[in-house]
């Protein structure tokens, strides 16, 4: 069964960093394509950032110049460093998967941005 388990969430101030991190279980196979979405409070779900084996990366314009996406093909993880964090990043941040048609999503990590 493959899960993606996300950690790293937390309380952090505004201006403040963390990074999220999401291991890949129940497959040694790397996935194609990893990501985070994220759903803040009463809002849908956006795309935050994505990145391809190997290593090619896209990211919401709300994010760019903050946020930092990479991944680890040896662990089979993939991580998401956010940066000058503000008050309008809180949500529930998933990890997602893609490959070829396939797409899986963990259980989803609170971030809470506030003074």
């Amino acid at each position: 069964q493959v899960q993606l388990v996300e950690s790293g969430g937390g309380l952090v101030q505004p201006g403040g960093s963390l990074v999220l991190s999401c291991v890949v279980s129940g497959r040694r196979e790397i996935i194609n394509a990893m990501g985070w979405y994220r759903q803040p409070p009463g809002k849908q779900r956006e795309m935050v950032a994505a990145i391809t084996q190997d290593g090619k990366t896209n990211y919401a314009d709300s994010v760019k110049g903050r946020f930092t996406i990479s991944r680890d093909n040896v662990k089979n993880a993939v991580y998401l460093r956010m940066d000058s964090l503000e008050p309008e990043d809180t949500a529930v941040y998933y990890c997602t998967g893609s490959d070829y048609g396939v797409d899986y999503w963990g259980q989803g990590t609170q971030v809470v941005v506030s003074s």
